[in-house]
């Protein structure tokens, strides 16, 4: 299996948004001919207020319905279609009400949808030049650990902040993963120090292949212009980054070696070995 990361520099033009995935999406499937391409987190929406993100959100079709979506769904939906590919939607906005989900979406080459997967962790914290991120004001977090098939891999899913939480990834390994996505808009002072080493550190903890598409460059928010910090890469088994992106929008494609996984995981089982949690100890009886 061939997959690409695309590196993208939304805005908060939802059609422009739209226009900038299909045109990346389109010259990295010309060029590398991948099974599956994969976005970053929120690419329909980066920047803007409350109400734009609310607006530019979809509502989704009930799972498994294979009924008609947004404007985004079925652009998706036709992208894997029309170049017999598994998309891997990055993440979008699901409207729920007057609240959002951060949600990512796996299409089939058949256009249809086999995985839906809203973001656990929310990113509520304050970066190192005192900026505060507060994602929780506009979305809630999902409640559930899911994996699907891609032709004969099976995906994990998580997004962006996850990364920080080794206990998802663990889950998605004893799941059956051995391709894990990871959508993200890092902002450029976690991801200049952070980035590349947790991901490098999730792959190399669960012996599974990441696949990191990101945003990059600058999004106006109404506070200011945020920078995101891109470098979308993937890194197999082993925790060897083997594509990368720059700076710049574009894409990175790898060959997801499915007998590699197999190797590193028997030569150094460490699911088996793994002897955590342990019960706690009892308190010692009172005399």
């Amino acid at each position: 299996m061939r997959v690409s990361v695309v590196q993208m520099n939304p805005g908060a033009d939802k059609a422009a948004n739209i226009a900038q995935a299909e045109r990346l999406a389109a010259a990295a499937i010309k060029a590398d001919r991948p099974d599956i391409i994969a976005l970053p987190e929120m690419w329909t929406c980066l920047g803007g207020d409350r109400a734009t993100k609310l607006a530019a959100a979809e509502l989704l079709p009930d799972p498994g319905s294979n009924a008609p979506g947004g404007e985004v769904y079925e652009a998706l939906r036709a992208m894997a279609v029309a170049n017999r590919i598994h998309v891997h939607g990055g993440s979008i906005g699901e409207r729920m009400g007057d609240r959002l989900r951060n949600t990512s979406l796996l299409f089939a080459p058949d256009g249809r949808e086999v995985a839906r997967y809203s973001k656990l962790h929310l990113f509520d914290i304050t970066a190192p030049d005192g900026t505060g991120y507060r994602e929780s004001s506009t979305y809630d977090a999902g409640s559930a650990i899911v994996t699907a098939s891609a032709g004969d891999t099976q995906c994990g899913l998580a997004i962006c902040y996850d990364v920080r939480f080794p206990e998802l990834f663990l889950s998605l390994r004893q799941a059956g993963a051995e391709l894990i996505f990871l959508p993200a808009a890092f902002t450029l002072q976690t991801g200049k120090d952070h980035w590349e080493v947790l991901i490098r550190a999730r792959a190399i903890e669960t012996q599974c292949w990441i696949a990191a598409p990101a945003t990059w460059g600058q999004h106006m928010e109404p506070k200011g212009p945020r920078h995101t910090y891109g470098h979308s890469l993937v890194c197999d088994p082993w925790g060897h980054v083997v594509a990368r992106c720059s700076d710049g929008t574009g894409w990175a494609t790898a060959r997801i070696d499915r007998a590699l996984t197999a190797r590193v995981r028997a030569d150094m089982p460490v699911l088996e070995h793994r002897r955590l949690p342990l019960e706690a100890p009892q308190a010692p009886s009172a005399a």
